[in-house]
C-alpha cells in the first residue's frame, strides 16, 4: 500500500512515523541481537566439537598395536636381500648363507608367425597369410556367439532358454572366477557339468552369485524396423554368413558370385537386380537407397568361430578357461581375451622375431605332468594359427626359490615370502662361498616415540584451543549491530565491531571446563602395568609448570626415549591398556571416553550441523526466540498501520477544514 502524507497539513508524516516506530522497535532489536549471540554461541560450541572429534580420531588410530610396536628392519646386502616386519614381529636375526636360485615363471615360446599376417585383421580373412592350413574347415565352425549373465544360489542353474547349441563348449566363470566344464555328472569343486539344459556346480553358490556364461547357437534372428533415411543394418556380429534376409516380408538373396573389391557380395531382389552389398566381415547390410520408414527388417545369420581351452598349474591349483574367437578377431584381441581371462597367463606378441610368448602369472614349479601350461590337446587353432602349440613352441618350467637361512635349507614359490611376521624378498643368488646376508628385526623406537610425540601436540593444541574459549573477553558494551546501525558504518567498522560482539559468549563455560577438568584427570592418572611405568610422568610426559598453559604437556625426549627402549610393553599398555577396570585401562581408552561424553554433551547443547532446531537446547531457545520476533513483528505492523490511520484522519481533517475555509472566503467575495 502506497502511503503519502502531510499533504494537507504539510507536515513530514513518514518521517514522524518512522521516528514514532524507531522508538517502538526498541524492544524487537534487543530480541533480534539475543537471538545473533544464540546463533554465535552455537556455532562456537560446534566449532569445539570439530576440534572434538578430529582429537578422537586420532584416539582411535591410537588403540592400535602397531603404533606402539613399530618394528625396523636392516639387511647387511639390500641388493640381494630385502625385509619388511609387521608390528607383531618378533625381535630376531636370520641369516641367509645361501641362495642357489631364485623363483621364477614358466614361459612358453611359439612358433614364428608368417610375416603377412597382420595383428589387427580378422583372423578367418587371413588364410593365405597364415599359410593355408590343411584343416581349416575344422577348425572354423558354425554357430553364433553369445554371452549372458544370470543370478544363482545352489547348486544348479537352469539354462534351457539359452537355446544352447548341442555339441558346443560352454564356458563358466562365477563372480569372475572361471569353472572347470567336466562330462562327470558329481562334478567336484570349482567343477560344472553341463547336460544341455542345467548346469550343475560342484559347490554351493551363494545367494545372489553373478554367472557368466560364453556359449554358441546354431543360429540367429535379428529384427529391426528402419528409421528415417536408414540404409545400413548392422547386425552386432562380425565375420557372418547370412540364410535369409527379408525387408517387409519381401526375401531377397545374396549372391556369392558377385564380389566388389571390398569382398562384399550383392544383395539382389527377386528380379536379380542388385539393391545393395553385404560386409559379412562386420555384419553390416548396405542398401543402395534409404529403406521405407517403418519397414521391418529380418535377418537370420551364423558366424565364423573357433575356440580353445587354455590354463596352467598355480598355487590354487589347475585352473583353466574356454576362450571363444569369432572369425573377425584379431590375433591382438585373441591376446587381449586370454590376458583378461581367469587362466593364470599372460601372453604378449614380439614383433621382431613374430613370436608368441605366454608366461604363467605366478613364480614356482606347480607342474603335475610335463608341462606347466594346459592347452587342449589336438586343437588347431592353437597349434596352426598361434603356434603356441606343437613342435615348434618351446617352454622353461617354473621353479622354486632355494636357499638356505638359519642353517635351514628350504624352498619357496615366490623370492617374497613370509616368515614369523618378517617379509623377504630374495633379489639375487648367493653363493656358499660369499659372506652371509644377516636380516635383523628390532624395536623402531623412533617411530613409537614420534607416534606419542604427534599426539601430545595434538592434545596441546585441543587444549589451546579450549582454553582460547573459556578465556576469551566478553565484550558486553559490543552488542550485534542493528540494521539501522549497520548503515551508519563502515565495512571495516562492521567486520571489527562483529569481532568485539561474538567474543566471550563461551567464557567460563560448564560444559568446556568440565571436558578439560576431565582429561587433565586421565591424563595424570594412573595404570597398572606390572612395571614402573605407571604414569605418564614415569616416561617424560609431564604438564607445564606454566599454569596460563591450561594444563599442556611437555615431554623429556630423553626420558621417554629411555622408557620405549627399556619396556616397550609397559609404554604400549600405558597407553592403550584394555583391562576391564579403570585402574588397567590405557590413557588412550580412558581419554576417548571423556571425549565422547563431551562430545555428546555439546550435541545436547549445540546439535549437529545436521540438526534440527527442536532437536537441542540451543535451538529450542532459538525457536522460542523466533516465536516472540514474529510476535513482535506483527504488534509493530498493527502499531504502524494504527499511527497512519491517525495521522490520514488528520489530514481529511484538515483538508475538511481547508475546503470549508475557501467556501468561505468564496462567500464573501475573497475578502
Amino acid at each position: 500500500m502506497v502511503r503519502i502524507g502531510g499533504l494537507a497539513s504539510g507536515m513530514d508524516i513518514d518521517s514522524i512515523v518512522k521516528d514514532m516506530m524507531k522508538v517502538r522497535r526498541m524492544p524487537l532489536d534487543k530480541l533480534k541481537q539475543q537471538k545473533q549471540i544464540l546463533e554465535w554461541k552455537r556455532d562456537d560450541y560446534r566449532s569445539i566439537n570439530t576440534l572434538l572429534l578430529g582429537f578422537r580420531d586420532q584416539l582411535t588410530q591410537l588403540k592400535l598395536t602397531s603404533n606402539y610396536r613399530a618394528r625396523m628392519v636392516s639387511s647387511t646386502d639390500e641388493a640381494r636381500v630385502s625385509a619388511t616386519a609387521a608390528s607383531g614381529a618378533s625381535q630376531a636375526s636370520y641369516t641367509i648363507s645361501k641362495v642357489d636360485q631364485l623363483a621364477a615363471a614358466a614361459t612358453r615360446v611359439g612358433g614364428e608367425l608368417g610375416e603377412d599376417v597382420d595383428l589387427n585383421q580378422g583372423l578367418f580373412y587371413q588364410k593365405n597369410e597364415l599359410g593355408n592350413p590343411g584343416n581349416w574347415d575344422t577348425m572354423w565352425k558354425k554357430g553364433v556367439l553369445e554371452t549372458k549373465t544370470l543370478s544363482a544360489s545352489g547348486n544348479t542353474l537352469n539354462v534351457a532358454e539359452l537355446n544352447i547349441q548341442m555339441g558346443t563348449s560352454v564356458n563358466v566363470k562365477v563372480n569372475g572366477q572361471a569353472y572347470n566344464v567336466v562330462s562327470n555328472p558329481t562334478p567336484g569343486v570349482g567343477e560344472v557339468y553341463f547336460d544341455g539344459s542345467t548346469l550343475t556346480f560342484g559347490d554351493q553358490l551363494k545367494e545372489g552369485s553373478s554367472v557368466k556364461i560364453d556359449y554358441v547357437v546354431d543360429q540367429k534372428t535379428v529384427t529391426h524396423t528402419a528409421g528415417k533415411d536408414q540404409k545400413i543394418i548392422s547386425l552386432g556380429k562380425g565375420s557372418v554368413d547370412i540364410s535369409s534376409l527379408s525387408v517387409n516380408g519381401t526375401q531377397y538373396v545374396i549372391d556369392s558370385g558377385d564380389v566388389d573389391q571390398s569382398g562384399h557380395p550383392a544383395l539382389k531382389d527377386s528380379t536379380g537386380s542388385e539393391i545393395g552389398r553385404v560386409d559379412l566381415r562386420n555384419g553390416n547390410i548396405l542398401f543402395h537407397e534409404p529403406l521405407e520408414e517403418n519397414a521391418g527388417v529380418s535377418v537370420t545369420f551364423t558366424q565364423n568361430y573357433t575356440d580353445f581351452a587354455i590354463g596352467a598349474h598355480t598355487s590354487k591349483g589347475t585352473v583353466t578357461e574356454r576362450i571363444f574367437v569369432a572369425g573377425n578377431e584379431s590375433v591382438n584381441q585373441v591376446i587381449r581375451k586370454v590376458n583378461e581371462s581367469s587362466a593364470g597367463i599372460t601372453m604378449f606378441f614380439d614383433d621382431h622375431t613374430r613370436k608368441l610368448t605366454m608366461t604363467r602369472k605366478e613364480t614356482g614349479d606347480f607342474k603335475q605332468g610335463e608341462s606347466d601350461f594346459i592347452l587342449e590337446s589336438g586343437n588347431s587353432f592353437l597349434t596352426e594359427i598361434m603356434k603356441i602349440d606343437g613342435t615348434e613352441a618351446k617352454e622353461t618350467e617354473g621353479q622354486n626359490a632355494i636357499f638356505t637361512i638359519n642353517g635351514l635349507e628350504t624352498q619357496r614359490t615366490s623370492n617374497t615370502f613370509s616368515m614369523n611376521g618378517v617379509t623377504f624378498t630374495l633379489k639375487q643368488t648367493l653363493k656358499e662361498t660369499d659372506p652371509p646376508i644377516t636380516v635383523s628385526v628390532s624395536n623402531d623406537s623412533e617411530g613409537v616415540f614420534n607416534t606419542i610425540k604427534e599426539f601430545v601436540d595434538k592434545y596441546n593444541t585441543l587444549i589451546d584451543e579450549i582454553n582460547k574459549k573459556l578465556n576469551e573477553e566478553r565484550h558486553r558494551d559490543y552488542l550485534p549491530l542493528t540494521d539501522d546501525e549497520r548503515e551508519e558504518l563502515s565495512d571495516k567498522q562492521q567486520e571489527k565491531w562483529e569481532e568485539l560482539a561474538r567474543s566471550g559468549h563461551l567464557k567460563g563455560d560448564p560444559i568446556l571446563s568440565g571436558v578439560l577438568s576431565q582429561m587433565r584427570l586421565d591424563m595424570s592418572g594412573s595404570v597398572e602395568t606390572n612395571s614402573m611405568y605407571t604414569m605418564l610422568a614415569a616416561i617424560g610426559i609431564t604438564t607445564t609448570p606454566n599454569y596460563m598453559d591450561g594444563g599442556k604437556l611437555e615431554i623429556n625426549e630423553n626420558k621417554l626415549r629411555e622408557a620405549i627402549e627399556q619396556d616397550p610393553e609397559a609404554v604400549e599398555q600405558l597407553f592403550r591398556g584394555t583391562g576391564t577396570t579403570d585402574a588397567n585401562r590405557g590413557v588412550i581408552h580412558k581419554l576417548s571416553d571423556s571425549v565422547n561424553q563431551s562430545i555428546a554433551k555439546i550435541y545436547d547443547r549445540a546439535g549437529r550441523p545436521t540438526a534440527t532446531n527442536h532437536q537441542f537446547a540451543l535451538g529450542r531457545e532459538l525457536l522460542s526466540m523466533d516465536k516472540n520476533i514474529d510476535s513482535f513483528e506483527d504488534r509493530l505492523k498493527m502499531y504502524e498501520d494504527r499511527l497512519w490511520r491517525q495521522f490520514t484522519a488528520m489530514e481529511k481533517a484538515i483538508q475538511k477544514a481547508n475546503n470549508q475555509y475557501a467556501y468561505l472566503m468564496q462567500q464573501f467575495g475573497g475578502y
